[in-house]
């Protein structure tokens, strides 16, 4: 009788190596609740954007360039980041980038001017930036192997605060009283306590850590050249994703606004339910890929949320609702399954990766988000959607990755 070992990537174990390798799952909860509690802060910015529009009296192109403050300073640092603490682990350092996007808030709370909200972006992006690549690293660490669920459960955490940002943002804060932006210190103060708990334990499991995550990964070994175009690959389709989510991310509010005459608070709520599926689907991406192996996840994804793109400037509001709920949902689950096939190409070098690719991803989104403002100033949100509806016709490219995953054999019992 044949037994199925396809979730061990490391084959057949003794019970001994698999007591050693068990899913810390409390400290992925923790490192998942940490990232819900950070996408949450980071989330609340464009959530605000019509309040802040008003206040100011903001162009889009200016709205966009808020995004992109946020955004690069989210990107630049990450890969550098990655890079340090893959030679040397930094565990508070996760600590220290939450308190640096409770510094963001008090700063947004408290902005009198253009010039300050930019600052408190870039604040709230450098703390975002500090806590990726070690909380992706934590991660990977208590994934006791399986390592497409840790990502994917981290993320979700992180999938999860992006869509409570405009829900909290609608109740809380609404449509005038951007002082509110206090209450969401809140957060950040736990986020803070329960960092620095995870970071003591990241700590006093450093002895292992190097080992753990630079041990042999059961995949398919490529020349560099093959390497690089696979990379190629995964940083075209993070364009693709991440370009049409932040159109939605920031321009989603206004664009209901304007085409369907939707209040303030009610199109925070549709951005809420939005981003609600964009958590679902990460949840689902990872584990699937562990099961059915990576680049097919990755295809079918973004691939497969073309038709649904396509259709969605054509339709009327509750077929808009229905459209964005179902984009979340199939474009989202490529993103922990591309994170983790590009640590399998470059095994060891996980904060690289980490800091390099959700850089990467904040980098696009920023620059795409200042793009958006500048063609919606001039023509109109609505031409915008137009435009990114073919964005995930890039997925087609996704058929050229290569197999990673060895043909694993079935034991006899």
């Amino acid at each position: 009788m044949a037994t199925d070992t396809g979730r061990n990537l490391n084959g057949p174990t003794s019970a001994a190596a698999q007591a050693g390798t068990e899913t810390v799952l409390l400290i992925l909860i923790a490192a998942s609740f940490s990232h819900l509690l950070n996408d949450t802060i980071q989330s609340l910015i464009p959530a605000i954007y019509p309040v802040l529009k008003d206040s100011f009296h903001l162009s889009f192109a200016q709205i966009g360039l808020i995004t992109l403050t946020f955004q690069m300073t989210a990107s630049l640092l990450q890969p550098l980041v990655g890079l340090y603490t893959d030679k040397k682990p930094q565990p508070f350092s996760l600590a220290i980038g939450m308190a640096l996007s409770l510094v963001g808030l008090v700063l947004l709370a408290f902005a009198n001017n253009y010039p300050m909200i930019l600052v408190a972006a870039a604040s709230v992006g450098l703390g975002s930036s500090i806590f990726h690549p070690e909380a992706s690293r934590l991660a990977r660490l208590a994934s006791g192997g399986r390592y497409g669920f840790a990502q994917s459960l981290f993320q979700v955490g992180g999938n999860a605060g992006q869509s409570l940002g405009p829900l909290l943002a609608a109740l809380i804060i609404g449509a005038r009283a951007r002082s509110n932006v206090l209450w969401f210190t809140l957060v950040a103060l736990v986020g803070i306590v329960v960092l620095y708990n995870a970071g003591r334990w990241y700590q006093q499991h450093l002895p292992r850590a190097h080992k753990h995550i630079k041990r042999p990964i059961n995949h398919v070994d490529l020349p560099p050249a093959k390497v690089g175009w696979a990379l190629f690959i995964l940083i075209s389709l993070v364009f693709s994703k991440f370009f049409y989510l932040e159109s939605m991310r920031s321009y989603f509010t206004f664009y209901l606004i304007e085409k369907f005459n939707v209040q303030v608070q009610q199109a925070q709520l549709l951005l809420f339910l939005f981003l609600f599926s964009v958590a679902a689907g990460t949840i689902i991406g990872g584990p699937i890929g562990d099961r059915f192996g990576r680049k097919y996840v990755i295809w079918l994804s973004i691939l497969g949320a073309a038709p649904l793109t396509l259709l969605l400037p054509y339709v009327n509001l509750p077929w808009t609702i229905a459209l964005s709920i179902l984009i979340g949902v199939v474009l989202s689950s490529a993103f922990p399954t591309i994170l983790v096939y590009a640590q399998e190409l470059l095994p060891g070098k996980v904060g690289l990766i980490s800091g390099l690719f959700f850089g990467f991803a904040f980098g696009i989104a920023g620059i795409g988000s200042a793009v958006f403002g500048q063609l919606a100033d001039q023509t109109s949100i609505e031409y915008v959607y137009w435009i990114c509806s073919f964005l995930p016709l890039i997925g087609m490219v996704a058929g050229f990755l290569p197999n990673l995953e060895q043909v694993r054999p079935t034991v006899d019992s």
